[in-house]
C-alpha cells in the first residue's frame, strides 16, 4: 500500500550524449554489438551477462536514476529511489564489470554537475561490495566526495583499502570503510555516526546520492554482514538527518534474497516517506548476538574516522 501515497517518475532512456559523459563511444559500439546478437555475451569482463537487447536495458536504468537525480535537484520530490536493474556501482569509466553495465550514479551525477555548475554531491554506498566504479569515476573530482562501506576484499578483491584517498584536485574526497565480514547494525550504525554523518556535515554537499545494496543483508547469499531491514532504515535516517537540505537519491544496487531484499528496501523508503505501512517479520533477527558493535570492527571504523582530518570542507 506504500506505492500509493508515492510519487512516480516515469523511466526513460539515457541519451548517448549523457552516457558519452562517463564512458567512451569504443565502449558503447561494443556494447550495443554484442547486445544485438542472438545469444549476447558479456560487458568485457568475461562475466558480466549481457543478454540480447541487453543495452537498451541498461540505458532505461541510467535514465532512470538520472531522471530521479532530476527531479530532486528540482525540488519536484524531497528524496526518491530508483529501483532499477542493472546495477552501476562496479561500472568504470572504460567498462562493465560485476553485472554492471553503465555507471548509473556517475552518469547521473555528471548530468547534474553539467546542469548546476559547482554544486557539491555525497555519494554514498552501503552494498556489501566496494564501490569502485563510483569511485572511479569521481576519483579526482574535487566537488564530489564518494564513500563506501563494504566487507573487506569481497569484491573486487583489490579494491576498497583506506588507503585510496582521491587523486589531483579530488585528494581526500574518497573515503572506503572496509568492514569485517559479520558486521551487523551496531557496527553500520556507529561507521555512519562517527564517519559518515561528520563527513556529510563538514563536506556540506547539495545532494545526497545512494548506492543501495541489499546484499549487507543479514539473509543474504553474496555476503556475509548482518545488516537488517530495521537498520537500513536507521541509516537512512541518519543521513536524512546529516543532510542540509533533506535532497537524497537512492538507486538500487545488490541485494539477493527473494524474500528479504524486498523488505530492506520497503523500510527505506517507509523512513524517506514517513509513511509506515509493515513490520519486519524477521524481526529476531535484530536480537542475533553479532548485532553488537565488536571491538574489532570499532577499531577499523576509527581507522577510517581520521580520514575527516584531511577532508575538504566547505
Amino acid at each position: 500500500g506504500l506505492i500509493e501515497h508515492l510519487h512516480r517518475i516515469p523511466a526513460r532512456h539515457a541519451t548517448t550524449e549523457e552516457l558519452l559523459l562517463v564512458h567512451p563511444q569504443s565502449y558503447l559500439t561494443n556494447l550495443q554489438k554484442v547486445s544485438s546478437q542472438l545469444h549476447g555475451g558479456d560487458a568485457g569482463d568475461g562475466e558480466t551477462p549481457l543478454a540480447k537487447g541487453g543495452y537498451e536495458i541498461g540505458t532505461m536504468a541510467v535514465g532512470a536514476v538520472t531522471a530521479l537525480a532530476q527531479s530532486v535537484v528540482s525540488g519536484d520530490i524531497d528524496n526518491g529511489y530508483a529501483l532499477v536493474r542493472p546495477p552501476g556501482h562496479h561500472a568504470i569509466k572504460s567498462g562493465g564489470m560485476g553485472y554492471c553495465l553503465f555507471s548509473n550514479l556517475g552518469v547521473a551525477l555528471n548530468v547534474i554537475k553539467r546542469d548546476n555548475p559547482g554544486i557539491r554531491i555525497a555519494t554514498v554506498d552501503w552494498d556489501v561490495h566496494h564501490g569502485n566504479g563510483t569511485q572511479d569515476v569521481f576519483y579526482d573530482d574535487p566537488d564530489v566526495m564518494t564513500i563506501s562501506l563494504h566487507q573487506d576484499r569481497l569484491y573486487p578483491r583489490t579494491s576498497g583499502m583506506r588507503e585510496e584517498r582521491g587523486t589531483g584536485k579530488g585528494l581526500n574526497t574518497n573515503i572506503n570503510i572496509p568492514l569485517p565480514a559479520g558486521t551487523g547494525n551496531g557496527g553500520y550504525i556507529y561507521a555512519f555516526n562517527e564517519v559518515l554523518a561528520p563527513a556529510i556535515k563538514k563536506f556540506k554537499p547539495d545532494l545526497i546520492a545512494v548506492a543501495s545494496g541489499f546484499d549487507s543483508s543479514v539473509y543474504d547469499p553474496l555476503g556475509r554482514m548482518m545488516v537488517t531491514a530495521s537498520g537500513y532504515a536507521k541509516l537512512t535516517e541518519i543521513l536524512m538527518e546529516s543532510s542540509i537540505n533533506n535532497k537524497i537519491m537512492i538507486a538500487h544496487e545488490g541485494g539477493y534474497n527473494a524474500v528479504y531484499s524486498p523488505f530492506c528496501g520497503l523500510f527505506v523508503l517507509q523512513q524517506l516517506s514517513g509513511i509506515k505501512k509493515l513490520d519486519d517479520p524477521f524481526v529476531h533477527t535484530e536480537n542475533y548476538p553479532g548485532q553488537a558493535l565488536y571491538p574489532h570492527q570499532k577499531v577499523e571504523i576509527d581507522e577510517a574516522a581520521k580520514l575527516l582530518s584531511d577532508l575538504p570542507s566547505n
